[in-house]
């Protein structure tokens, strides 16, 4: 999955390269027999490398909240057969789908919080800025209010916040201004309009950056619950894992890496949280390399925590 500092070096139709992937592997360690959940399974890129690692009889469980991406996953791993155990829901969600399975403890988690390569690049489902496609940037479809449905009963100072706290965006309260003038009015239906809308907003632009960027991952954030997802999935995630298990987390902003390097800190006795219940592997963030940057712009902002249950 990619996060939203990436969209815009964004290539439609490029061939999906899962981010980290070595160093995924190298912190999962993931070995023959062993089973694994990847609570966000997306196109299945991890999940494979991790099933290769686990063969001949490891397991998986994969995760998805995107029916989409459930599909994609099944193509991706058919090869793995009755390895490979497919749930749509969201990650938060994850230790349940676990215990309905029988399947906890498992010897590994991985959450790649990433919007995903197929989300962007098909102009109807309205997470992308360069086309113009519907308003509704659901990461799942079947459920939900979509952002047109947002953005029309969302009152001024709410916007301005969202768009302040999620995008980190200081131009917010003009730019939520703009939007409740527009949704009062007329011509504010599609991505595109909303994206040109904010451009006009923003009153200075940043070098090979679209200044859309910021709204669009703060009412991205804001619609899907992103954070309060992150939140659930970490309370629950511990009492899912082996003694030894392995958590790998890929968060792309500033928002979600904080959140997942203040719980992980916690649950290992750091900062008054309690007895550890977990080992950091990772001392600082772990990101992609010079090569990989180059050779996949979409890992340009990904940073990996890795922690192991005691």
């Amino acid at each position: 999955m990619i996060g939203d500092a990436e969209i815009d070096v964004a290539e439609p139709g490029r061939l999906h390269e899962p981010v980290l992937l070595e160093q995924v592997i190298t912190w999962l360690q993931p070995q023959p027999g062993g089973s694994f959940c990847d609570a966000t399974v997306g196109m299945g890129g991890h999940a494979r490398a991790i099933l290769e690692r686990t063969a001949p009889d490891g397991r998986l469980i994969g995760i998805d909240r995107d029916r989409d991406a459930i599909a994609e996953a099944k193509v991706t791993l058919a090869t793995f057969g009755d390895r490979v155990t497919l749930v749509h829901a969201p990650f938060a969600r994850a230790r349940s789908v676990l215990e309905e399975l029988g399947a906890v403890p498992v010897d590994g988690f991985l959450v790649d919080l990433g919007v995903s390569s197929p989300q962007l690049d098909r102009p109807e489902r309205g997470f992308s800025f360069r086309s113009g496609g519907p308003l509704d940037m659901r990461m799942d479809q079947s459920a939900g209010e979509t952002l047109g449905e947002f953005l029309r009963r969302v009152d001024e100072g709410e916007l301005e916040h969202i768009i302040r706290e999620y995008g980190e965006e200081r131009f917010a309260r003009r730019i939520a201004h703009a939007i409740v003038a527009a949704r009062d009015g007329a011509g504010l239906d599609t991505t595109a309009q909303l994206a040109a809308l904010v451009a006009r907003a923003v009153p200075h632009h940043e070098r090979h950056k679209n200044p859309a960027t910021r709204t669009f991952q703060a009412l991205r954030i804001a619609l899907n619950d992103e954070l309060g997802q992150l939140g659930a999935f970490l309370d629950g995630v511990t009492d899912c894992l082996k003694t030894g298990g392995r958590l790998c987390v890929i968060a792309f902003h500033s928002l979600e890496d904080r959140i997942v390097k203040r719980r992980l800190r916690a649950l290992a006795g750091r900062d008054g949280g309690g007895p550890a219940r977990l080992r950091l592997l990772t001392k600082h963030v772990v990101i992609a390399d010079d090569e990989e940057r180059a050779r996949n712009p979409r890992a340009r902002s990904a940073k990996l925590r890795a922690a192991e249950k005691l």
